[in-house]
C-alpha cells in the first residue's frame, strides 16, 4: 500500500521498503506548523518596533543632547520639573561640555555639564568678557541657559554657571556633533575620559560616525572586486585558476606583512596619556595573529590540493554550463543583497530605540537623566533572535530557489529545449509549498549561534579573572563545538532544500534522504566537490584579504582619534558577505548538480527504458574523475604494501 504523507511503501509481507525518489513528481505543503510559529514571531517582532517608535528616542544618541532635557538640533518638548527644559533647539547642533578639560566619570555615568550650541568656539576664551563677546557674535551661549548673555560679567553665579577658564578651542567633530577641545592637554584628557569609559555603544557607532567615508568607499571597492570574481569564475580556465591562486597567496601574504609592520609601528610610537592607540595596538596584534594563522593553514591546503586544478577546471566549466540554462542566477544575489540591506537598517534603527527607551528623571539643579524601563533587556534578546533567524530565512530562501531552478533545469529530457522561466518558476515552489521547511532550516542556525554568542561572551568575562585557566579552556573547546556544529548544520540545510526541490518533502526527510543518498555515492564526487567549494572559498578569502588592506591603509592615516578596530571589522564582515552572496551562486548550484546526479544515478541506469538526466559532458566528467581516484587508490595501496614487505625483510634478516 502507498502513503502519501510520509511516501513510504510496503511489502506485502509488513516490511517497510526504502521511499523511491520521485523528481518534481509529487508537490505538497511542508512544515506548515513552522510557518505558523514564524508568523508569530514576527508578531512579537512588529510589536517590538512600535515599542521602540512610541518609547524610544534615537535622536538623543544620534544627535547628542544637553544635561537638561534637550536634544540639540530639534524642538523638544518640556519635562515636568526641568525649568530648562522644552526649548527649541532647531539651531543648536552642537554639543558642548562646559569643562571638556575636567570630565569625571562617576560609577558608569559621565559627571558632566553639557549644552546645545549653535557652534563650537575655534578659539580659546580667556575671560568671561571673551565669552561674552562670543555669545553676542556668534550666538552661541556657553554659559546655562538660565543666565542671560549680559550678566556673564556681574552675576555673582557665573564662576557656577559658566565654563571654567580658559575655555579651549574646540571644533565640531563627526562624534555626534560634539565639540572636541583642539589643546594636546585637553584633547588627550577628554579622549581618554570620552573613549575609555562612556558605553561600548557610542564608542562603535563613534568609529563608524568617524569613518563613514572610508566605510562607503570600501563597501564600493568590495561590490567591485566580488563582480570581477563572478567574472573569473564564469569564464573560468586553467591560466585563470593559476592566477587566481597567485593572487591569493600574494594577498595573504601582503596582509600579513601589513599587520605586523603596523603592530612594529604602534610600538615604537605610542601616546602616553591617549589609550585609543594602545587598543588599536592590540587589535592590530590579535588581527596579525589570526591572520598569520589563517594564511598558513590555507598555504598548507593549496600546496596538498594543487594536482586538482585541472578537474576543478572543467567541473566549473559543467558548472557554468548549468547556469547558462538560467542566466537570471547570477543576478539572484542582487535582491537578496537589496532585501538584507533593508532588513538590516530598519533593525538597527529599532536597536537605537530600544536603547533610547528610558524615563526621564530630574535631578539635583534640574538636571535630567534617562533610566532604561525594565524589560529592555529582554527585548533586546529578543530582537537579536530575529536578527539572526530572518537574515537566515532570507539567505535560505535564496539557496532554495537557486536548487529549485538547478533541479528544474537538471531533471529536463529535452537538453536542447530548456524549460521556460526556471527561477520564476522555483520562486511560486517555494512561496506556494515550501515556506515552513525554509523557517525550519533557518531556525536551526541560531540554536546553535545564540548559545555560541553566550560562550563567547561568557568567555571573554573570564579573561578578567586570575584563576578561571580551566573554565576559560573549556568555554573555548565548547565555542569551537558549535563553530564546527554550524558549519555542518549550513550544509546539511543545503541538501535538504535541493531534496525539498526535488522530491516535494518535509525538511526532516528531505535531510536523511540528502544524507543517505550522499553517503552511498560519496566515491564520485566527494573530493572534486570539496576542492571546487575550496576554490569558492579562497574566491571570498581574496576580496577579504584586498578589502581589510585598504581599510588597514584608510585608517591608519586618522589613527590619534579613531578606534577603527570596530569599523575595520565590519568593513570584513561586509566583505566577506557580500562575497558570500556573489559566489555562493556557484557554490548552490555545484551542491545542487552533484545531489541531483546522485539521484539520477538512484533512479536510472542508463537503458534505454531508464536513461539518465545528466548529459554526456557531466558523465564523462564523472567518469574522469573516479579514474583519477581509483588510480591514486591503487597507488596508495601499493606504496602500502611495498612498505609493508620492506619491513617484515627486514624482520627476516
Amino acid at each position: 500500500m502507498h502513503c502519501l504523507g510520509a511516501e513510504c511503501l510496503v511489502s506485502a509481507e509488513g516490511a517497510p521498503r526504502q521511499r523511491e525518489w520521485r523528481p518534481q513528481i509529487y508537490r505538497k505543503c511542508t512544515d506548515t506548523a513552522w510557518l505558523f510559529l514564524f508568523f508569530l514571531f514576527w508578531t512579537g517582532l512588529v510589536f517590538i518596533m512600535g515599542y521602540s517608535v512610541v518609547a524610544g528616542a534615537a535622536g538623543r544618541l544620534l544627535f547628542g543632547y544637553d544635561s537638561f532635557g534637550n536634544v540639540c538640533g530639534k524642538k523638544n518638548s518640556p519635562v515636568e520639573g526641568a525649568p530648562l527644559s522644552g526649548q527649541d533647539m532647531t539651531l543648536k547642533k552642537h554639543v558642548f561640555f562646559m569643562n571638556s578639560c575636567n570630565l569625571k566619570v562617576k560609577g558608569m555615568q559621565l559627571d558632566r555639564t553639557a549644552l546645545c550650541v549653535s557652534s563650537c568656539p575655534e578659539e580659546q576664551l580667556d575671560s568671561l568678557e571673551e565669552v561674552q563677546l562670543f555669545a553676542n557674535t556668534s550666538g552661541s551661549f556657553l554659559c546655562v541657559y538660565s543666565l542671560n548673555s549680559f550678566n556673564y560679567t556681574h552675576s555673582p553665579k557665573a564662576d557656577s554657571l559658566c565654563p571654567r577658564l580658559p575655555v579651549p578651542p574646540s571644533k565640531s567633530f563627526p562624534l555626534f556633533n560634539r565639540c572636541i577641545p583642539q589643546t594636546p592637554e585637553c584633547y588627550s584628557l577628554f579622549a581618554s575620559v570620552w573613549i575609555n569609559d562612556v558605553d561600548t555603544l557610542h564608542r562603535i557607532l563613534s568609529g563608524i560616525m568617524s569613518g563613514r567615508d572610508t566605510i562607503l568607499g570600501l563597501c564600493i571597492l568590495t561590490l567591485a572586486l566580488s563582480l570581477a570574481m563572478m567574472f573569473i569564475f564564469r569564464f573560468i580556465t586553467t591560466l585563470l585558476v593559476n592566477i587566481f591562486i597567485s593572487l591569493v597567496i600574494l594577498g595573504l601574504l601582503f596582509v600579513c606583512g601589513v599587520l605586523w609592520w603596523l603592530y612594529y609601528d604602534y610600538t615604537n610610537d605610542l601616546s602616553i596619556e591617549l589609550d585609543t592607540e594602545r587598543e588599536n595596538m592590540k587589535c592590530v596584534l590579535g588581527f596579525a595573529i589570526v591572520s598569520t594563522g589563517i594564511t598558513a593553514v590555507l598555504l598548507v591546503l593549496i600546496f596538498v590540493l594543487r594536482k586538482r586544478i585541472k578537474l576543478t577546471v572543467e567541473l566549473f566549466q559543467i558548472t557554468n554550463k548549468a547556469i547558462s540554462s538560467a542566466p537570471f542566477l547570477l543576478f539572484q544575489p542582487l535582491w537578496t543583497f537589496a532585501i538584507l540591506i533593508f532588513f538590516w537598517v530598519l533593525w538597527v534603527a529599532v536597536l537605537l530605540s530600544l536603547g533610547t527607551a528610558g524615563a526621564a528623571q530630574v535631578m539635583e539643579g534640574g538636571q535630567v537623566e534617562y533610566k532604561p524601563f525594565s524589560g529592555i533587556r529582554y527585548m533586546w534578546s529578543y530582537h537579536l533572535l530575529g536578527l539572526i533567524w530572518t537574515s537566515e530565512f532570507i539567505l535560505a530562501c535564496q539557496q532554495m530557489t537557486i536548487a529549485g531552478a538547478v533541479v528544474t533545469c537538471y531533471f529536463n529530457r529535452s537538453k536542447n529545449d530548456p524549460p521556460d522561466r526556471p527561477i520564476l518558476s522555483s520562486l511560486s515552489v517555494l512561496f506556494f509549498y515550501h515556506q515552513g521547511t525554509v523557517v525550519k532550516g533557518s531556525f536551526l542556525i541560531p540554536v546553535v549561534r545564540v548559545p555560541r554568542i553566550i560562550v563567547m561572551y561568557m568567555q571573554n568575562a573570564l579573561k578578567e579573572q586570575q584563576h578561571g585557566a580551566l573554565s576559560r579552556y573549556l568555554f573555548r573547546c565548547c565555542y569551537c563545538c558549535f563553530w564546527c556544529l554550524d558549519k555542518y548544520l549550513l550544509h546539511l540545510n543545503q541538501n535538504a532544500y535541493t531534496t525539498t526541490a526535488i522530491n516535494g518533502t518535509d525538511f526532516c526527510t528531505s535531510a536523511k534522504d540528502a544524507f543517505k543518498i550522499l553517503s552511498k555515492n560519496s566515491s564520485h564526487f566527494t573530493s572534486i566537490n570539496c576542492f571546487g567549494d575550496f576554490i569558492i572559498f579562497l574566491g571570498k578569502v581574496l576580496v577579504v584579504c584586498f578589502t581589510v588592506f585598504g581599510g588597514l591603509m584608510a585608517f591608519n592615516y586618522n589613527r590619534a582619534f579613531q578606534v577603527w578596530a570596530v569599523p575595520l571589522l565590519l568593513v570584513a564582515f561586509f566583505a566577506y558577505l557580500v562575497a558570500h552572496s556573489f559566489l555562493s551562486v556557484f557554490e548552490t548550484v555545484l551542491d545542487a548538480l552533484f545531489l541531483c546526479f546522485a539521484v539520477d544515478l538512484e533512479t536510472n541506469d542508463g537503458s534505454s527504458e531508464k536513461p539518465y538526466f545528466m548529459d554526456q559532458e557531466f558523465l564523462s566528467f564523472v567518469k574522469r574523475s573516479n579514474k583519477l581516484n581509483n588510480a591514486r587508490a591503487r597507488q596508495d595501496e601499493h606504496s602500502l604494501r611495498n612498505e609493508e614487505g620492506t619491513e617484515l625483510q627486514a624482520i627476516a634478516r
